[in-house]
């Protein structure tokens, strides 16, 4: 078995790219629901926020499995269009490096930046209820969450860190020469938006409009910033005073639309309108960006704000670096003590988990069975993998301690594709590296 991770971030694609694959939270229960459906995947996490839609997994064998785990993101997404030029795999000690790097927010859009890690223990953790993860995930997030939260508290990386909202008010207060007694509309009422207030609001913002598609959500935050919630539908009507529009929802589709906007530049007089859209899908058309007098900028405009800044953060990010080293070396003597556990567990795991999966495809087309006599396959199929197993678990414990010990456990690992993580390393040591077996 292998790790393998696929994905796309915001280093690889462009946002009209991301949106097109970023995964709502709905969709990624219902795609790890189905997750025995795809031949190969033994396990899997899904981790999608607004920069990145990425795939950790524990695969039969990462070449082969490779075409699955794609599939699997084109079914969580709806889409199957030709993206191999934005995507990027990474297999075994690259895998465990790539996460690592993720959770302590050094592949950040924002290098420093504390949501990652709240992200990465949300993704582990819906994946944990859905039954997706067994030893090796549950081994590796818990390492990298443990590895993000010691780059946080060992380095100063978190200091001077540009967030997303912060370099929104940024530009907004670059390209307006100022937000003093500016006026703000926001869409949205999360994180995000709670966060872009309170740094307008440190820059001296005037009027704060909240519009959310929950009122009493708009009107709670609103009521924190001294603002005032109005109903989503129809929000662009009362921004004809507004200067800065600033867009962080949820939704899957346009909120601010073209024709609403042009209708609005007409009852302004000409005035000149700032959008910023933060989201992920993208919550502003970017026709809207075409009409006179309108300025809009997307999530990757952000970058130059951020660039600013990164410099003042670099140093601390070589510490995060060599944190970042020692934890996978420190996980890579885990998975190889691992190998030492019982390896006819991993067997036992496998046909069991083989056995599930087919009386699950029966059941669709056995409809006609009742409870009973489900029971009766059921004991049935656990009776015929027991027996197959007897004889290699008694021929195992009969090699124990013998000449022949280390001879029986290859086979088997050989005959029932049971060999380790970080197969790609030819080397005796890296054969012997990553090896686990499943409680």
């Amino acid at each position: 078995m292998q790790l393998l991770i696929l994905g796309l971030n915001h280093k690889t694609a462009p946002v009209e790219v991301r949106e097109r694959f970023s995964i709502p939270k709905q969709s990624v229960r219902q795609g790890l629901a189905n997750l025995n459906d795809y031949e190969g995947i033994n396990e899997a996490v899904v981790l999608s926020t607004c920069n990145r839609s990425e795939m950790y997994a524990v695969v039969d064998d990462a070449k082969e499995d490779l075409p699955t785990l794609k599939q699997f993101l084109f079914d969580l997404t709806g889409n199957d269009e030709d993206i191999d030029e934005y995507l990027y795999h990474f297999v075994d000690e690259e895998c465990i490096r790539h996460l690592f790097n993720v959770a302590s927010s050094l592949d950040s859009l924002v290098l420093g930046e504390g949501q990652i890690l709240s992200q990465v223990k949300e993704a582990y953790a819906m994946a944990r209820e859905a039954g997706t993860t067994s030893t090796v995930l549950n081994t590796l997030f818990h390492r990298a969450i443990a590895t993000g939260k010691r780059v946080r508290t060992e380095t100063r990386i978190q200091y001077n860190s540009v967030s997303v909202s912060y370099a929104a008010v940024e530009l907004a207060e670059q390209e307006l020469h100022g937000l003093k007694g500016r006026n703000v509309l926001i869409f949205g009422a999360g994180k995000m938006a709670e966060l872009t207030l309170q740094h307008l609001r440190s820059h001296g913002v005037d009027k704060v409009l909240v519009a959310n598609r929950h009122l009493e959500r708009a009107q709670e935050l609103a009521a924190r910033f001294e603002g005032e919630a109005i109903p989503f539908e129809g929000a662009l009507k009362r921004a004809v005073d507004v200067d800065v529009i600033v867009t962080s929802t949820g939704a899957p589709h346009y909120v601010v639309k073209p024709w609403e906007t042009q209708r609005l530049m007409t009852k302004r007089g000409g005035r000149p309108l700032f959008f910023i859209d933060i989201a992920v899908p993208r919550d502003v058309d970017p026709d809207v960006g075409e009409i006179k007098g309108v300025t809009l900028y997307n999530i990757d405009a952000l970058e130059e704000v951020v660039d600013e800044h990164v410099q003042e953060r670099q140093q601390e990010a070589q510490s995060a670096v060599a944190i970042v080293e020692e934890e996978v070396r420190n996980i890579e003597d885990k998975f190889q003590y691992l190998a030492f556990r019982p390896l006819m567990a991993l067997l036992s795991e496998r046909c069991e988990r083989i056995r599930q999966r087919e009386i699950r495809r029966a059941s669709t087309k056995l409809p006609e069975l009742t409870k009973a006599e489900w029971r009766q396959v059921d004991h049935m199929t656990r009776m015929i993998v027991r027996k197959i197993l007897r004889m290699p678990m008694m021929k195992l414990n009969a090699s124990a301690g013998t000449a022949q010990e280390q001879f029986y456990v290859e086979a088997m690992r050989a005959l029932f594709k049971l060999d380790t993580i970080g197969e790609t390393d030819t080397s005796e040591a890296g054969q012997n590296s990553y090896r686990y077996a499943q409680q």
